[in-house]
């Protein structure tokens, strides 16, 4: 079976496969949306107990994969990214219990009237229906996917990365035998195991079957998911993200802000790999950042300008090139520039920013609302580290990931994102 997108054929027996499990969650998914929000809440914190009492399960199969993973070389920052230890467990178990404390979006009212002719009317927030997540090694998102499906009253398929596949397996199994027990649909959250890469094909192909498909990982698995896929899909791009210092920055901020948006954790899309330092104080805060950045192991992909402040503090340090511009790094690595003036600035960000979260630092309002104003990303940070674009950290419990297109859903994804809209009239008769 080929889709006219593909350029070559899918397995059909993974066709099929596929569409089986995608027929059984959209059966689930017309029992999600029935629930009351006491139901999903309930299932919700049994999805946590269920984490932390099988805790060690998880860990378990965790440790096949880090192993796996490091054995065929692995980089570090990617088995960050895989590794889900007891505290990450722990941190996931308690993004379940923040959803279920959340207000339950289905049925919420966006907006309504009563026309002249005595019609009402009101646009109410309901599921999308069946979501498929497709995503790299990265664990938590199975959890934080089911969590925000459920409350949201959809049914997932999961299709994760062959490097975490023995954690999801375990995270899955766990998770379904709470909503199990609970008298839900096993079928609400769902793992395509093997097909390899076709898997993830037929599901970004089922059309009809799926509504919705969110890419989450590098740049060549959302390109490529972009691309081929049928289904609707909500893009989540890379994070290219840039610290701005401006002439007006408090120095302790500033170093306090570009230290933690670059080392608090490198494999993270919101992590700083661009740095820009406004002329007028790069010789008050240079020395201090780069002191921190020896410290923590960083090296510097930096201009002229930069290199010797590199070198006064034996920071590690490259000559920058066209490409370090527009590289996400995702390790401890960071181009940097000493810029003219924030025109300049506003002007490096504009060309080469991936519109994830673009920060800046500094005491002129002027400058921060023209930052505000003129960056176009789904995140813009004045005088706070690109580290708090996130669901988490806004309030919204988890998130299932960061959009960075600009319709339907922008920035962290969570609830609302999930829900679509429907039109009730309500009338006495009424006709036209």
């Amino acid at each position: 079976m080929m889709s006219p997108l593909l350029e070559t054929e899918i397995d059909d027996g993974v066709v099929q496969e596929v569409h089986r499990v995608a027929r059984a969650a959209r059966l689930a998914s017309r029992r999600l949306a029935l629930l009351t929000r006491g139901e999903k809440d309930a299932a919700l914190l049994a999805m946590a107990d269920a984490l932390v009492e099988q805790a060690e399960q998880v860990e378990r199969a965790n440790a096949e994969d880090l192993q796996r993973g490091a054995d065929a070389g692995m980089p570090q920052n990617l088995l960050d990214r895989l590794r889900f230890d007891a505290g990450r467990v722990a941190d996931s178990a308690e993004g379940l219990r923040t959803v279920a404390t959340l207000p339950d979006p289905v049925g919420e009212i966006v907006r309504g009237s009563r026309l002249a002719n005595g019609l009402a009317i009101r646009q109410v927030r309901v599921p999308m229906g069946v979501v498929g997540m497709i995503y790299e090694a990265r664990p938590n998102v199975s959890v934080d996917a089911a969590g925000l499906a459920l409350k949201s009253g959809n049914a997932v398929i999961l299709r994760g990365g062959s490097a975490a596949s023995s954690t999801n397996a375990a995270l899955v199994d766990v998770l379904r035998g709470a909503m199990s027990a609970r008298g839900l649909p096993p079928a609400a959250v769902s793992l395509l195991v093997g097909g390899g890469r076709d898997s993830g094909r037929a599901l970004m192909t089922a059309r009809g079957l799926v509504d919705l498909v969110i890419p989450r990982g590098g740049a060549d698995l959302i390109n490529t998911v972009v691309r081929e896929a049928s289904v609707p899909v909500i893009e989540t791009g890379i994070g290219n993200c840039h610290v701005y210092v401006d002439a007006s920055a408090d120095v302790d901020m500033a170093v306090r802000i570009v230290v933690n948006a670059k080392t608090h954790r490198t494999s993270v899309c919101n992590a700083a790999e661009s740095l820009l330092v406004h002329q007028d104080i790069a010789d008050a805060v240079l020395p201090r950042i780069m002191k921190e950045f020896t410290a923590a192991g960083v090296t510097v992909h930096g201009d002229e300008a930069m290199a010797g402040f590199a070198q006064a503090q034996d920071t590690p340090y490259v000559p920058i090139t066209d490409a370090d511009d527009d590289t996400e790094f995702l390790s401890l690595d960071i181009s940097a520039r000493v810029v003219r003036d924030l025109d300049t600035a506003l002007a490096h960000v504009q060309e080469h920013t991936s519109a994830h979260s673009e920060a800046i630092v500094t005491q002129d309002r002027a400058a921060a609302d023209r930052w505000v104003a003129e960056i176009d990303a789904a995140a813009v940070l004045v005088n706070a580290s690109t580290r708090f674009t996130d669901g988490g950290e806004f309030g919204f419990g988890a998130e299932i990931g960061i959009s960075t297109q600009k319709l339907h859903a922008r920035g962290p994804m969570a609830l609302a994102e999930l829900t679509s809209t429907k039109w009730v009239v309500e009338g006495q008769g009424q006709t036209r």
